[in-house]
């Protein structure tokens, strides 16, 4: 369903009738095309606190004189209060200028178990980072990377190409960590070329928008979904040239049907299938609780465990699971549902630093907020409008938003990444 207020507040009428009554005022986003992939314009570098980064691999440097699209801020070396009034002193100046629908990207340390001096300084970057991303305006993000060590900074490459770039439109408010590098030769124009990528729920929605992205990066993609949609997903995968498999993915067997299916093996496991059964814990019987924790949690759990043990997963496989805001916020008729994507998060966060030490796999998760399906077009009005302006960039989000992410944490160049959650909602005002 088409965003009318977002497209009222484009006009003129709507900017003068909005900004008299102090209404949101949302601003179009630009988004990856294929015939404009890249912001025109330049990416800004700024450093506070004394850095020992080495340079950062494949970024244009204008001149201060330049509107960038983009600001890098290296804080790094922020490791007192004094090196906190150096944030300010470099981003106060420029930061009217970022382009509408820019970036500001700014890198940190680790919070030192030694220093409190330190850790204090750095922990601000993370409230400095949410509070610009949310008075920024303009389409505009605002991100923190926090990088494990010196050595990380060309770890961070596949990140940085993605928070700077329109495929990350709908992530503000957020903190990655990246750790150690991890070695990687990618093809940036085709990351995925050469890979088989399984994405379950893949024939309609936010699925098939994963599916049709991994693809596009080169991806052979398996497309997954209960019997009932094999006919959506056959098409889908004939599309992207692809191959689909009926499979109810709940079924105790479904990891061994996996791996038969695919006896050369797998480089990208997205876990997209889920469902809702909403009503208040009071009147929800156990079956509608017990369903959806079994399709969210439990047969990603399954899965996951029989492709790691029989190898399927192959070194230097990616998997990334969807867990959601509801997980972190809570949400009211959602326990069923808070509780199975809550439970994703823990998977991931234990799971993380075990499968890529013992079969080199990150684990990974997207938790999306209001995106822009058809479940949420059926949200009574009001509700639907107030889930759509409760965030940094006052729209809902697009189902190609999870997909952008979801492929930046399936790309080869992504391994130093592994046990994050990342939100994809546009900084929603619910959560952490």
């Amino acid at each position: 369903m088409a965003d009318r207020y977002l497209s009222f507040t484009g006009t003129a009428p709507g900017r003068f009738l909005t900004r008299r009554l102090g209404l949101p005022q949302p601003a179009v986003l630009r988004r990856w095309s294929q015939a404009s992939p890249e912001f025109e314009g330049g990416v800004l570098h700024l450093t506070a606190g004394k850095s020992e980064l080495p340079g950062l691999t494949g970024l244009k440097f204008p001149s201060a004189s330049d509107a960038p699209a983009a600001v890098v801020l290296d804080a790094t070396g922020v490791r007192d209060v004094e090196g906190l009034a150096e944030v300010h002193a470099a981003l106060h100046p420029v930061v009217r200028s970022v382009a509408a629908s820019g970036r500001i990207v700014v890198l940190g340390a680790p919070l030192s178990a030694e220093d409190h001096h330190q850790a204090a300084a750095q922990q601000a970057l993370e409230g400095f980072t949410r509070s610009l991303g949310k008075e920024i305006g303009r389409g505009r993000t605002v991100n923190l990377v926090r990088l494990s060590d010196a050595s990380a900074a060309s770890a961070a490459e596949s990140t940085l190409r993605f928070l700077l770039s329109p495929k990350s439109a709908y992530i503000s408010g957020q903190v990655i960590e990246v750790g150690p590098a991890q070695e990687a030769d990618v093809d940036w124009s085709q990351p995925l070329a050469g890979r088989t990528a399984l994405v379950t729920g893949g024939a309609r929605g936010i699925g098939a928008a994963v599916a049709e992205t991994l693809a596009r990066d080169g991806a052979r993609v398996v497309v997954l979904d209960v019997p009932g949609a094999s006919a959506d997903a056959g098409q889908l995968a004939a599309r992207l040239g692809g191959s689909a498999l009926a499979l109810d993915i709940t079924a105790a067997d479904a990891g061994e049907r996996i791996a038969r299916a695919l006896p050369d093996g797998l480089d990208v496991l997205v876990h997209n299938a889920g469902i809702t059964r909403d009503r208040r814990l009071v009147n929800m019987p156990a079956e509608r609780w017990s369903s959806v924790l079994d399709v969210n949690l439990a047969s990603v759990l399954r899965t996951t465990d029989a492709l790691l043990e029989r190898g399927t997963l192959r070194r230097g496989g990616r998997i990334v699971a969807t867990a959601s805001i509801a997980g972190l916020a809570g949400n009211a008729g959602q326990t069923n549902y808070g509780a199975s994507k809550a439970g994703v998060v823990g998977l991931v966060r234990s799971l993380a630093p075990r499968a890529l030490a013992e079969h080199g796999v990150t684990v990974n998760a997207v938790a999306p907020g209001f995106i822009e399906t058809k479940m949420t077009a059926a949200i009574p009005l009001f509700i639907r409008e107030a889930g759509r302006r409760m965030n940094s960039l006052g729209q809902g989000g697009l189902p190609v938003d999870v997909a952008e992410t979801t492929a930046w944490l399936a790309n080869p160049a992504s391994g130093a990444v592994n046990g994050q959650v990342v939100r994809v909602c546009g900084q929603s005002l619910l959560g952490a």
